[in-house]
């Protein structure tokens, strides 16, 4: 991932902006795209500084609290229980994830469900 534009650079940019400059001369005369600068101008109207947002962060994981509970609790209670099934029951309780959600949740946990040839 890139890094935003220094502060210093994003001034000018304002500045020239402020002066009656177009975003696109202000742009063209500092040597960066023209979107640059009209996001800048942007940013700067509505919060009042050029400054960067944040970048990056970490997203909560969807499954948590009661239906983390909901989900242990139904892969205990059963031997044969899929993805699907999984998904479908916590559906049912308001929450859409997909299998794959449910799959990395499951491996997270620390629960594994190997399929073994001297079982079968």
């Amino acid at each position: 991932m890139g890094r935003p534009y220094s502060m210093d650079l994003r001034q000018r940019a304002m500045d020239r902006v402020a002066l009656g400059e177009t975003c696109h001369e202000a742009a063209a005369a500092l040597k960066v795209a023209p979107s640059s600068v009209i996001k800048w101008a942007q940013r700067h109207r509505q919060t009042g500084s050029a400054a960067p947002g944040k970048m990056g962060g970490h997203r909560p994981h969807a499954i948590a609290g009661s239906h983390r509970d909901w989900v242990l609790s139904r892969i205990e209670g059963q031997d044969h229980v899929t993805l699907e099934i999984l998904a479908a029951g916590l559906l049912e309780q308001g929450l859409k994830v997909h299998p794959a959600s449910i799959s990395r949740f499951l491996h997270r946990e620390g629960k594994s469900f190997k399929k073994n040839r001297a079982a079968g």
